[in-house]
This record gives structure tokens, sequence and C-alpha cells, in this order.
């Protein structure tokens, strides 16, 4: 009888069992779509600029455009990974070679803790606004050994979303909606002036998967599966979230949640049986954390690709946990965009090269996988260029500093330009054109 493998292999050098289908990679990605951290990000895609405020319709389309355009590019990293077999950071390996995917790897990994960190710390407050009377470091501890668990067993905690958690969420929102629709003061006033600048902050909220979506991906069935799982069940929850989002912080005030993010929670628990429906959605945020705190394992295995993954997701778990009982989320829309201008360009190099140039014929990703420089090019270029085009604040000084490039330049930003499309389009452009002179150059030295 042939023993059928259900679960990640413990090291890198283990064949990863293909056992979801686009039900399991729809389910967990719908859950990781729903995130209490969109609730209480709604103010900054309302009001992305602090004094432009969007009409509720520019907000809507905001949220939907910048879904669409975030969970295609996080929908396309994920077929190299099903594929391949191989994490995301691994793949780096053919996109620059194996010791200088160690540079984008380290990256992952802090911005993973930072986002687990974010997780747990999103999490123990919306416990204390249901149980208020239980300290904020239970919640976190609590939160933390529930992550760790799941992410030592990732693919038993996908199933165990999809067959359990999911229609949870599902009802719960719905819910949510009703109450919301009847509650809700009319949403009045706004313009269009700001829309860029809250497209590009929803699809940072999207592309923030993009450096671990073949984590999961290399365990689905087919690359179809991937790939519909994740825009389809991605998409209509992130939407519906953001939506519901907007409407909690017209209920509870912008004022008071610009004064206190975590406001945003309390028209959740108000509602009808709402601690019930959002104690669901809080238990169900795990997942996000867990997602985190596999994917650092994950990435640090691109590093040391013998360790047990059981020992690192345990020790990143502990980490991740004491970052998240002193972590500051102030700078919560700033990290989102540093996070977009470091990925979104490096996801566009390697869909071109991968898609378009051939890369997938010929894509490396043994230990000894010689370093491609030149792709580094069009990745530095795609940065610079989300920073000359984005409208999005981030940190004042770092602002400042483009804002002076382009002065010196000569360039000037409209309010049309968007970040994440001005970084992927020159990044893609430029490998291109780097994968069309190497190309004549090969044809001519066969000649």
């Amino acid at each position: 009888m042939t023993h059928v493998v259900d679960e990640v292999p413990l090291t890198l050098d283990g064949a990863p069992p293909k056992t979801l289908g686009v039900l399991d990679q729809g389910a967990l990605w719908a859950n990781l779509g729903v995130s209490l951290l969109g609730f209480s990000g709604a103010l900054i895609l309302i009001d992305p600029l602090g004094g432009a405020p969007l009409s509720l319709v520019a907000a809507l389309a905001a949220a939907v455009v910048g879904s669409l355009i975030g969970t295609a590019m996080v929908g396309l990293s994920a077929i190299p990974g099903t594929q391949t077999g191989r994490p995301a950071m691994v793949l780096l390996r053919g996109l620059f070679g194996a010791k200088m995917s160690y540079v984008p790897s380290v990256l992952n990994i802090v911005q993973m803790l930072g986002w687990g960190a974010f997780e747990l710390w999103v999490i123990a407050k919306a416990a204390t606004a249901i149980f208020g009377d239980v300290p904020y470091q239970v919640w976190v501890v609590a939160a933390g050994v529930l992550t760790t668990a799941l992410a030592v067993w990732p693919l038993g905690s996908i199933r165990l979303l999809r067959r359990y958690v999911t229609a949870g969420v599902i009802v719960s929102l719905i819910w949510f909606t009703v109450s919301f629709l009847g509650e809700a003061p009319t949403y009045t006033g706004g313009s269009w002036t700001a829309f860029a600048p809250a497209v590009d902050y929803v699809i940072a909220l999207s592309v923030s998967w993009v450096p671990m979506a073949a984590d999961f991906a290399r365990h689905s069935r087919s690359s179809r599966a991937a790939f519909t799982g994740v825009v389809g069940g991605y998409t209509v929850a992130q939407v519906a979230c953001l939506a519901l989002g907007v409407y909690a912080v017209a209920i509870a005030g912008a004022q008071s949640v610009k004064a206190d993010g975590m406001a945003v929670f309390q028209p959740f628990v108000a509602a009808p049986l709402g601690a019930l429906f959002f104690g669901i959605l809080v238990l169900r945020e795990t997942d996000q954390s867990f997602a985190n705190v596999y994917s650092t394992t994950v990435s640090l295995q691109n590093l040391w690709p013998k360790v047990d993954r059981r020992v690192v997701s345990t020790a990143i778990g502990v980490l991740t946990t004491a970052i998240a009982l002193v972590v500051d989320v102030t700078s919560y829309g700033a990290f989102l965009g540093v996070i977009g201008a470091v990925f979104v360009p490096m996801f566009a190099v390697l869909a071109v090269d991968y898609f378009v140039l051939g890369g997938a014929a010929r894509w490396n990703t043994d230990e000894d996988a010689p370093s491609r420089w030149l792709m580094l090019v069009p990745w530095a270029l795609g940065f610079a260029a989300y920073w000359f085009t984005t409208s999005t604040p981030t940190v004042a000084g770092w602002d400042a500093f483009w804002a002076g490039a382009r002065d010196a330049v000569g360039f000037t930003r409209e309010t049309w330009m968007n970040g994440a499309l001005g970084g992927a389009l020159v990044a893609a452009l430029v490998t291109l054109l780097i994968g069309a002179l190497t190309g004549a150059r090969r044809r001519s030295a066969a000649r």
C-alpha cells in the first residue's frame, strides 16, 4: 500500500505534496482577504491623502480596481510555484541566482515578521473590544500559540479552514452587512481626487502576498486552481471587507477612528449578536498570522535548506509574539507603501522573465544557480519609478527625498499616476529590453 504524504516536507529537499484543489485555494485566499486590518485601514482607503476624502462610489471603485490589479499579480506569482514545486523565495534563485536570492529573502523575512506582529496585535485589540477585562498581553500570547500550531501543520490548517471556518466567515460578513446597511448614516460628499493613491493602497494590501503566494501554490493540483483560488477568493473577500470597513468608519465616526484606529471595531461588537459573529472573525484572523509565520519559515529555508521547518516555525512564532507585545503599528500605511515599492517591481521582473522571455523552460532553482546581476537593474529602476509616481504619503523624510529627486530631473507627478502600476510598468519594460539585447547577443554569438 502506497503511503500518501499529506503534509509539507520537513526540509526543502522533500517533494511537495499536490493536495490542494481550487476549493482549498479559494477558501484559503478568501479567508486571507477578510482582515481586521482591512476594517481598521478603511479610513486610509476613504482618505489616503488626509484631507481629500473620496466619495462612496470612488472609494468602492478603488477597492474593486485595486483588488483586481493586486490579486492578478498575486495569482500570476503563484503559477511558477505550482509548476516548479518551489516556494517563493527559492523561485527567486531562478531570477537572481542562488546567492543573490538571499537579499529578497531577508527582506521578506523582515516584512513577514512585521506582518505577523501586526496580525497578533490586531487580534488582541479586537478581542479586548469583546472581552475588555482580559489583558491585551493574554490575547497576544494565546493568538501566538494558536498561530504557531497552525504553522507547524500548514496543509492540515488549510483543510481545516475550508471545512469549518469559511462558512462561519461568510455568515458573519452577511450578518454585519445587513446590520450596517440599516444603521450607517448616509455617506455624502467627497470626490475622485485621491482615487489613484486609494488604488495604490488597495494594491499594496493585495501585493503584500506576492512574496508568499508560491509557498502555498506549490501544493496546488494545477496552475488554474492556484490562480482561480487567489483571484476569485481574495478579490471578493477583500472588496467585501473594505466595504464593511467603510460603513463601520461611517458609524463610528471618522474622527473617532482617526484618533483610535480600534474604534472601528465598536460597531461590529455593538451590532445584534455582534460579539458572537465578530468573535468568529477575530478567531479567523489567526490564518493571517499563521500564513506569515509559515512563509517566514520557508523563506529561511532558502538560506538553510536542511533545517527542520517545525523548529523554525516554533522559533518564529515565539519571536513574532514577542514583537507583538511591544510593536507600534501607527505606521501601518507607510509599511504597506514600502512593501509595494519593493515587491511590485520584483514581481514584474519575474513575470516577464518567466512567462514572456521563456524563463519557465530554464528556471534554475538549485543551490548553485549562477548569479544574474542584470536582473537587479529592472528591479532597481522599477523601485525608483514607484516612488516617482506614487502619491501615497509614507515617511516624511523618505517622501521628501523622492520629491527632491523628482524636482532634480524635472519630473512632474500627475494626480492620475499610480505607484504600483508605474513601478511594475518600468520594471517590465526594462526586463523586456534586457531580454531583447541578451537574446540578440546570443544569436550573434551562435552565428
